[in-house]
């Protein structure tokens, strides 16, 4: 039987302090989080540029960045727990390292189709090609 202290309930402010630890952790230690962060302040510059004004278009530009952003911080996870479960080579690791990968390459490339449509049509109606 599990000791309940174990269970302990932590306050809010310790886990926002817990996350925001995460958050730096994740920024500063991977520079593959650096160019999606890159990118995204990018896209919100190209927004701006491009006048989009309709909050829907700004919600599904913001849910793409967050979204890619995510997946790479859930990856960036992965690559630090499985060097502390083996320093063994490990298939089942491996795979697991190659999966979180993949989930950032597939939140990424929908990011970028997603982003085509959004500015393609802005850029459309500037150009009044429709």
């Amino acid at each position: 039987m599990q000791n309940h202290n174990s269970f302990r309930r932590r306050s809010w402010f310790a886990k926002f302090r817990d996350a925001f630890r995460g958050v730096k952790k994740g920024v500063v230690g991977q520079n593959s989080f650096a160019v999606h962060f890159f990118i995204a302040t990018l896209v919100i510059a190209a927004a701006g540029a491009l006048q989009i004004s309709n909050p829907v278009e700004w919600c599904v530009l913001l849910m793409c960045i967050t979204i890619v952003l995510t997946a790479e911080m859930f990856n960036s996870a992965l690559e630090s727990l499985a060097p502390a479960i083996t320093d063994q080579k490990h298939p089942n690791i491996r795979s697991a390292l190659d999966v979180g990968s993949a989930a950032v390459l597939f939140a990424a490339v929908g990011s970028v189709v997603i982003g085509a449509i959004v500015f393609g049509n802005r850029l459309g109606m500037l150009l009044e090609w429709w």
